[in-house]
C-alpha cells in the first residue's frame, strides 16, 4: 500500500476543499416541528454546513487539518488556516452546539458524526499554532457526555456495516477518549468486553451491497485497541483466522456503478478494510497472518484509490478514509 506522499495529500486535500463549503445537494438528519424550522443547512449548520452532510463535512475538515499537520508547507496549508479560522469561531460553535441542545436532536448524527466530531477535534488540539481545539471542545464534550449516556443504555452492539455501527465509532471514540476523556475511556473498554469479549467463529454475511465498513473488521479493530497483543492475538485467531474467513471474505468488493450513492459506499468499504487490516497487522505484529493482512490491506487500498473524485456520491467522503488507511500504522 502507498504512504501518504506529499502528492497524496495535496490530492486528498485538493479533494476536501471541493466540498467542506459546498452546501448543495445537501441531505440534512433534521427534525421539523414546523415550517419555521424549515431554513438551509448554512443556517442550521454554519460550521458542517458542506459535503452532502454533517458528518462528511466533518471528517472532511479532519482531512484538511490532519494534512496541514503532517504538511505545513503544501501550497494547500495556508488555504486550510484561512479558511479553519473563518470556520471555527465562537459564535459558529455556539450555534452548533445550540442545534445539540433541541429536545428532538438527541439522536443527531449517532453514532457516526459523534466520533467523526471527537477525531477532529482531537487533530485541532494537535495544530499547535492555532486555538481551533479549544474552540471545538465544548462540541467534543457535548458528543462524549452523549457516548457515555448511550453505551448505559445500548444493550446489544449495532454491527452493520453503515454509519449505525457501533464498533466504527467507538474505535475513533477511544482515540480521542484515551488522551482527553477517561470516564469515556473507561466505558468503551468496558462496553467492548462486555459485548465482544466471547465472539469467535465469525461467519457473517459480507459484504452488504451497500456498506461501507466491514462489520467484522470493525469489531476487531476495536478490539484491538482495547486489548493488548498478549489477549488480542488469540482473540483474533479465533474471530477470524482459525475458520479461515479472513482469507476468504476480503478481497477487494466490485463497486458496479459510482453514481449510486449507495453502491458507490463499496469504494469506502475497500478502504476502511485497508485501515482496519494495517492497523490489525501492527497490534498482531508479529505474527503469521501478517503477510495475509498485508495482501488483502494493500489490494483493498489499490481498488479504491482511483475513484476518491470523478462522482460527488463518493468525491464527497471518501478521500477522509484513504487518508486513514495510509496513516493507520504511522
Amino acid at each position: 500500500m502507498s504512504e501518504l506522499s506529499r502528492e497524496m495529500a495535496g490530492r486528498f486535500a485538493g479533494i476536501a476543499f471541493g466540498h467542506v463549503t459546498q452546501e448543495y445537494p445537501h441531505k440534512l438528519d433534521h427534525i421539523l416541528l414546523g415550517d419555521g424550522d424549515a431554513v438551509p443547512p448554512r443556517v442550521l449548520h454554519p460550521i458542517f454546513y458542506g459535503s452532502f452532510d454533517w458528518h462528511s463535512c466533518v471528517h472532511g475538515w479532519w482531512t484538511l487539518l490532519t494534512i496541514r499537520r503532517l504538511f505545513p508547507d503544501l501550497p494547500e496549508a495556508a488555504r486550510i488556516t484561512i479558511l479553519a479560522d473563518e470556520s471555527f469561531t465562537a459564535d459558529k460553535v455556539a450555534a452548533e452546539l445550540a442545534y445539540l441542545h433541541r429536545p428532538q436532536s438527541a439522536g443527531f448524527e449517532r453514532p457516526y458524526g459523534w466520533a467523526w466530531l471527537l477525531a477532529l477535534q482531537g487533530e485541532a488540539e494537535r495544530q499547535g499554532d492555532h486555538s481551533w481545539g479549544d474552540r471545538l471542545r465544548p462540541l467534543a464534550l457535548a458528543f462524549a457526555e452523549r457516548f457515555v449516556g448511550y453505551l448505559d443504555k445500548l444493550t446489544y452492539p449495532i454491527t452493520v456495516g453503515t454509519h449505525f455501527n457501533t464498533a466504527f465509532a467507538l474505535t475513533l471514540a477511544h482515540d480521542w477518549a484515551q488522551a482527553h476523556n477517561p470516564s469515556l475511556f473507561q466505558a468503551i473498554e468496558a462496553w467492548a468486553e462486555r459485548c465482544f469479549a466471547e465472539d469467535r467463529d465469525y461467519r457473517g454475511w459480507e459484504p452488504g451491497g451497500d456498506e461501507f465498513l466491514s462489520p467484522a473488521l470493525s469489531v476487531a479493530l476495536l478490539m484491538s485497541r482495547v486489548r493488548d497483543r498478549e489477549t488480542f492475538t488469540p482473540w483474533f485467531e479465533a474471530f477470524l483466522l482459525d475458520n479461515g474467513a479472513l482469507e476468504r471474505r476480503f478481497e477487494p468488493a466490485f463497486v458496479s456503478d459510482r453514481s449510486d450513492g449507495k453502491t458507490a459506499h463499496l469504494d469506502g468499504l475497500n478502504l476502511s478494510r485497508a485501515w482496519a487490516l494495517r492497523s490489525i497487522r501492527a497490534a498482531l505484529a508479529p505474527h503469521p497472518c501478517e503477510p495475509l493482512l498485508t495482501r488483502l490491506a494493500d489490494a483493498n487500498f489499490a481498488a479504491a484509490l482511483p475513484h476518491l473524485s470523478g462522482d460527488y456520491a463518493g468525491e464527497h467522503w471518501l478521500a477522509s478514509f484513504a487518508l486513514l488507511a495510509t496513516l493507520a500504522d504511522r
